[in-house]
């Protein structure tokens, strides 16, 4: 029996653009899409028409744009927010209407003012209007994780009597642990989804505790086979779960997590980076998979396994994520491999004596510079070394020099 399929399902237009500074226009969204369906995403939740005339437009231009990809709105369970997504997604080749309300005892009291009766007849109404426009319905329980589970499983039951094929189970204030969190999908999926293999449950997790990606793991170990999240991981207050580090780790743990996508690993880092240029907000250096310093290396020990074997520090290859290549960073912590490494690439090819001035000049200079360049390590030696003829001869000298 093959892999399971898992689908993502990437709100990067909706609840990552909600992130303060992280707005977009209408030609930047449909541009970002166009990269997320060559990224291989199976649905792009393109906004929530009903908050914007902008957003309205977005869902609008995302749906004509991008044929081969489902294209989601959410719409709270109203009346007037449903037929507004139905009407955003007229054009769709593949449209969803993604449905919401809390079902959390504090969100009832505090933010609905409902009763439990009450948000289920709400529910049952949004979703049986959902049909008169859409085959796929996805219905979400927000603040499931702080919910009763009990009362959270009668509502998903009522979702899918009216219809809906998709219950996504989020983690909405990033509170659930990853053990907690796929004993609920158990639970789910044993009261609500039962045999019926028409139905998916879906997991939307938030980061405030940095367990959105462990979470969402979780759950598809526990059986969820939807994943929401985002590029580089933006979202509401500390973000969503991260789409690349939820692919990565579905990749490279494979013996543990045997699932597939439909991603093309390859396209990571360039979304990544499409994604940056437009809001203007990129990601910490060291950020897992698309960060500065995910594939770049300074400490000497690390610097001389990856120069023998980048396996040795690297779990995975920069160019299975779309990186051009690894970094040997020159810094007060690198050894002479790299350094030689680095000089071999400039043209130079230095004898062990002149390799060992050269580097107690490094050491000394990167004592007192933070970041060290190319012309200051040419300072460093004699400019009366010779250039290497052949860039691959000194390459290969370098990496066995004080070997």
């Amino acid at each position: 029996m093959g892999a399971e399929r898992v689908r993502i399902f990437d709100t990067t237009l909706r609840d990552g653009e909600q992130s303060p500074g992280c707005s977009m226009n209408l030609d930047e969204k449909v541009r970002l899409a166009c990269q997320l369906e060559t990224l291989g995403v199976d649905i792009i939740e393109a906004g929530f028409p009903i908050a914007s005339d902008g957003d309205f437009a977005a869902v609008k231009a995302v749906a004509a744009e991008c044929r081969d990809v489902t294209v989601a709105a959410l719409c709270r369970t109203s009346e007037q927010d449903v037929r507004r997504a139905a009407e955003a997604l007229r054009g769709a080749a593949r449209p969803r209407i993604h449905t919401f309300v809390a079902t959390s005892d504090i969100h009832l009291e505090f933010k609905l003012k409902k009763t439990r009766d009450e948000v289920i007849d709400m529910t049952r109404k949004a979703i049986r209007l959902a049909r008169e426009f859409v085959d796929e319905i996805e219905f979400s329980a927000e603040d499931a994780t702080r919910s009763d589970p009990n009362y959270l499983c009668e509502v998903f039951t009522a979702a899918v009597h009216e219809g809906a094929t998709i219950l996504n189970v989020p983690d909405t204030v990033g509170y659930t642990l990853p053990n907690e969190f796929s004993d609920l999908i158990r639970t789910v999926r044993e009261r609500v989804v039962g045999d019926r293999t028409d139905i998916t449950i879906s997991v939307h997790c938030h980061n405030d505790l940095g367990l959105a990606v462990a979470n969402s793991l979780a759950a598809v170990a526990a059986g969820a086979r939807q994943i929401e999240c985002t590029i580089n991981g933006i979202g509401e207050r500390a973000g969503n779960a991260s789409l690349e580090e939820v692919i990565m780790a579905m990749n490279v743990r494979a013996d543990r997590l045997p699932f597939t996508t439909g991603i093309d690993t390859r396209e990571i880092y360039a979304t990544s980076q499409l994604l940056s240029c437009t809001i203007g907000f990129g990601v910490q250096p060291n950020k897992a998979i698309v960060g500065r310093n995910a594939f770049a290396h300074e400490a000497g020990i690390h610097q001389h396994g990856v120069i023998s074997n980048p396996l040795c520090y690297e779990i995975m290859t920069p160019e299975s994520v779309g990186v051009p290549t690894n970094a040997l960073v020159l810094g007060k912590h690198s050894g002479r491999h790299a350094l030689a490494l680095r000089y071999a690439e400039l043209g130079y090819t230095l004898n062990h004596d002149e390799l060992e001035r050269a580097y107690r000049r490094f050491t000394e200079l990167a004592d007192r510079k933070k970041r060290i360049y190319d012309q200051d390590l040419l300072s460093l030696i004699s400019i009366t070394s010779a250039p290497a003829t052949m860039l691959n001869d000194s390459e290969e000298w370098a990496r066995a020099a004080v070997a």
